[in-house]
């Protein structure tokens, strides 16, 4: 049992309106910053961004919740900019970090909980994770603040039963599914929970309420999946697909994987809050924990712990253990608020530190440089500038069909060009498409006149001509280095062979 009358003269206060302070201010930083941002739209963010022009229930990579969400800004703001296509990143940490402190004090009650809550909202709010997805638009900040709310409304359903908090239950946990798929990863936990805590437990009728809901909310993506040769649920196979290399070598590299993501998860959440993550596990298999402890362990370590055996096992992106992270904030600092009198300021002064920083790398993303020269900010610029010379070679060479096959081209086209008098799609190799700009945006077939064709590399169409217009390498941004060409040549030349192998997919996070 946790030792409340310890915790109260060990660890440090903090009000609640200092820490409402600290969160309303670390958002509004954000969003003024937002304002004067410089970097490009990540290749993901204008993919997103492109979704929302074309609402679906389901996308080539994910499902549609970012691009509803998108969408619905660039609607209300009659803008497309990048300021109003990443607006609800920071929007979203600051109501999940509210909600995890109403989550807190659901959870721990008395005293105690109105103490630590503040220390959940402004330890979330700072969290390295939290800083970086706030200058960006991504999945994460949209799913963790449905998890926490999910988790908040199982927590009342422990204590009694209510139509409306299981309703609550099933709509959050499935739009956090239509935002991102892993939060699939969060349920062995919650299984085992309930098995093992009677505490943890809610009543069948609640149970049965929030699955019918969570089916329903679910089922137009599902549906999206099945008319559409389940491209999503392929998708998230071939990304994260075990390998098959053997020997020793492969041994030492699925070993290695392993490691780099559980490493990698000291700098999402911070090393002071992973490591008091740690801590409640020896806490919990030493039997120190009790049930409030042990629920928020399940909500949490578990998740993390799949996904490091995926990573083992094949690959893991470190940000797929984010859903891990709503129980788990509160859990780590529910500890470091018992157990040590500088934990808690500690992570703080690291997190503030880091979301003061990372906005104003936005701000100067084309001044700061790392120490071999390259731009510290360098995947985030470069890309407008790549989309802009194409647009100029094919006004001079009178080729307004673009067609390209690398994704992160095709992504900052159809949003750098948008308005402009070109047509841009996807070569088709045939197969199972690779991303979802071949899925939806294919050259048509009926295109039969010259087009201008970009390309890293060599091409050639026997018996058919191919003028290369010109070679060039972008200046900066993640393309330095590489050399593009643009290459006029019949549209037949680019349509897919009869024998075209079907597409690997490309690994979009």
């Amino acid at each position: 049992m946790l030792d409340t009358t310890h915790s109260r003269t060990t660890a440090q206060k903090l009000s609640l309106q200092v820490a409402l302070a600290i969160i309303f201010g670390v958002t509004l930083w954000r969003v003024l910053m937002l304002l004067v941002n410089k970097t490009d739209l990540f290749v993901d963010e204008a993919q997103y961004w492109f979704w929302g022009q074309n609402l679906d229930f389901g996308y080539y990579s994910k499902p549609p919740m970012i691009a509803w969400v998108i969408r619905f800004f660039n609607a209300i703001s009659g803008s497309d900019s990048t300021f109003w296509i990443r607006i609800s990143a920071p929007l979203f940490h600051l109501a999940t970090a509210l909600m995890l402190m109403r989550t807190t004090r659901r959870l721990i009650g008395s005293e105690e909980g109105r103490e630590i809550a503040p220390w959940v909202g402004v330890i979330f709010i700072t969290l390295p994770a939290a800083s970086l997805s706030a200058v960006l638009v991504s999945t994460d900040t949209i799913q963790i603040l449905f998890v926490t709310i999910a988790i908040w409304a199982f927590i009342g359903l422990t204590r009694r039963s209510s139509v409306l908090e299981a309703v609550i239950l099933g709509a959050s946990l499935g739009f956090a599914f239509l935002t991102k798929y892993s939060v699939l990863f969060l349920l062995p936990g919650v299984g085992i929970a309930m098995l093992t805590m009677r505490s943890a437990r809610i009543a069948w009728r609640d149970v049965v309420i929030a699955a019918v809901v969570g089916a329903i909310v679910v089922s137009p993506n599902l549906w999206w999946n099945f008319t559409h040769d389940a491209a999503t649920i392929k998708h998230t196979e071939n990304i994260a697909q075990w390998s098959k290399d053997g020997g020793s070598n492969s041994l030492l590299k699925h070993i290695l994987n392993g490691l780099s993501f559980f490493g990698a998860q000291f700098g999402v959440i911070g090393p002071v809050v992973f490591y008091a993550l740690l801590w409640a596990t020896w806490r919990l298999i030493r039997g120190r924990s009790d049930d409030r402890e042990k629920l928020l362990f399940w909500l949490s370590v578990p998740v993390v712990a799949l996904i490091t055996l995926q990573a083992l096992l094949a690959k893991a992106y470190a940000n797929w253990a984010v859903s891990a992270y709503a129980a788990g904030t509160i859990l780590a600092v529910w500890l470091l608020y018992r157990l040590t009198k500088k934990g808690l300021s500690t992570s703080l002064i690291i997190g503030a530190v880091v979301a003061f920083v990372i906005p104003v790398l936005t701000v100067f993303a084309y001044d700061i440089k790392l120490p071999n020269g390259d731009l510290i900010m360098k995947r985030y610029v470069g890309r407008a500038v790549i989309s802009r010379e194409i647009a100029d070679i094919a006004t001079d060479a009178k080729t307004p069909v673009i067609v390209a096959e690398d994704r992160d081209i095709l992504a900052d086209l159809y949003y750098t060009l948008k308005g402009k008098p070109f047509r841009i799609y996807a070569r088709n190799f045939g197969g199972f498409p690779n991303n979802y700009y071949e899925q939806n945006f294919s050259l048509p077939a009926d295109v039969t006149g010259p087009v201008l064709y970009i390309d890293n590399g060599p091409f050639e169409c026997p018996g058919s001509q191919v003028d290369l217009i010109k070679s060039w390498s972008p200046p900066y941004g993640e393309m330095k280095g590489k050399t593009l060409h643009a290459y006029r040549v019949p549209a037949s030349c680019l349509a897919p062979k009869p024998s075209a192998a079907a597409g690997t997919g490309a690994a979009e996070n």
